[in-house]
């Protein structure tokens, strides 16, 4: 069990349902709508759309709230983990489980403090109930916990089939993510209770974790499973340039530091890498040669019809903007860039149960934004 925060008895707070009517925002596919459904949130990092209309929201500082259908916005929820809240960690994703109407129980991810300064990703469940969070557990630990604030991934994506994935940083130690005995720079797949799944690539094999699906990844804060395929979709983090899209299979590398298209943000060569590419090493699916800063992802099917069908959207921290790619298969066809005068670095997006994208903005007055697709 993990050590939590002071309870706070949560209740409502003023807030707008909206920021004024819904604006028209342009598409090469039509008009779609944008909301202000909250605002006033300090760097809000997921979004988890409720049954009932409403919203999980976490914020990076280490506040879980709840948002409601109308706007208004809860005091911190009690029971949440203690969290390393230094450079770009936090509390991070928030996910509902498979069975969450039954269950009442949701994912976090965040930076878990350890001895002297080190934080390492960690993953825990626990219930949802009306005064906050009950019976946490913590069932996953990136091990070794470093002393780095960086890069800490990470996002939850469930298969349907028993399993969680959960995407990992390097925590900026490049060599770490080739090392099969450490868990940085790893996507691992546990099942839903955080036990090793006997059939994971590296079970039994000497010297490697058997958490791992696959490795050789920077900074991975997309992850989503493509309804139409059951693929499951990966972005991360290049270094300057070299944004990725991966489409990770088991016990697959996928080359950082030492394949990468991007360069130290002095703007000198990564030391290790030796080009974009190496035999052994799985080329990217698809490369953002400019670095978008890719966050939340999240994919926009089975509305045949409509205009947006079959896209993936892509939050972008960097560019400050809603990237849409349009999808003929697993192949990326065109690409468009939506909210570039919202000027806001977009963290999460994910498709509510309405069709509508829900969007969170990492700003001091951080928001959450419902964004109604073009009707055709």
């Amino acid at each position: 069990m993990a050590a939590c925060k002071p309870a706070q008895e949560p209740a409502a707070t003023p807030g707008p349902a909206t920021s004024g009517p819904a604006r028209s925002v342009a598409s090469e596919q039509g008009e779609a709508r944008l909301t202000v459904v909250a605002r006033g949130l300090s760097h809000p990092w997921a979004v988890a759309p409720l049954p009932d209309g409403g919203f999980l929201v976490t914020e990076r500082g280490g506040q879980l709230r709840r948002v409601g259908a109308d706007g208004s916005v809860s005091a911190p929820l009690a029971g949440v983990p203690a969290v390393a809240a230094r450079g770009q960690g936090g509390l991070l994703d928030v996910a509902l489980a498979p069975d969450f109407a039954q269950s009442r129980r949701i994912y976090l991810s965040y930076s878990e403090p350890g001895d002297s300064g080190l934080a390492g990703t960690s993953a825990a469940y626990a219930t949802l109930g009306d005064a906050g969070l009950q019976d946490l557990t913590v069932f996953y630990r990136q091990e070794p916990k470093v002393d780095a604030e960086n890069h800490y991934g990470s996002r939850f994506a469930f298969d349907g089939q028993g399993h969680v994935f959960i995407s990992q940083g390097d925590r900026t130690q490049r060599p770490t993510a080739q090392e099969l005995d450490k868990l940085q720079g790893k996507l691992v797949r546990l099942r839903l209770d955080g036990s090793v799944p006997d059939n994971n690539p590296f079970v039994g094999q000497a010297g490697a974790r058997p958490e791992i699906w696959s490795y050789g990844h920077r900074n991975a804060q997309g992850l989503a499973f493509d309804p139409r395929t059951g693929k499951l979709w990966e972005t991360e983090h290049g270094p300057r340039g070299g944004d990725e899209i991966n489409l990770p299979q088991p016990g697959k590398n996928y080359g950082w530091p030492i394949v990468t298209h991007g360069i130290n943000y002095s703007g000198q060569p990564i030391p290790e890498a030796v080009g974009k590419a190496q035999e052994g090493m799985e080329p990217a699916h698809f490369v953002f040669e400019v670095s978008p800063g890719l966050s939340g992802m999240a994919f926009y099917t089975g509305h045949p019809g409509k205009p947006w069908n079959d896209s993936l959207f892509l939050g972008a921290l960097a560019q400050r903007n809603l990237i849409r790619l349009q999808l003929d298969g697993d192949r990326i066809v065109a690409e468009e860039r939506l909210l570039h005068d919202l000027g806001e670095r977009i963290r999460d997006v994910r498709l509510g149960a309405d069709g509508n994208l829900y969007l969170v903005t990492d700003e001091t007055d951080g928001k959450l934004l419902k964004l109604e697709p073009p009707q055709g």
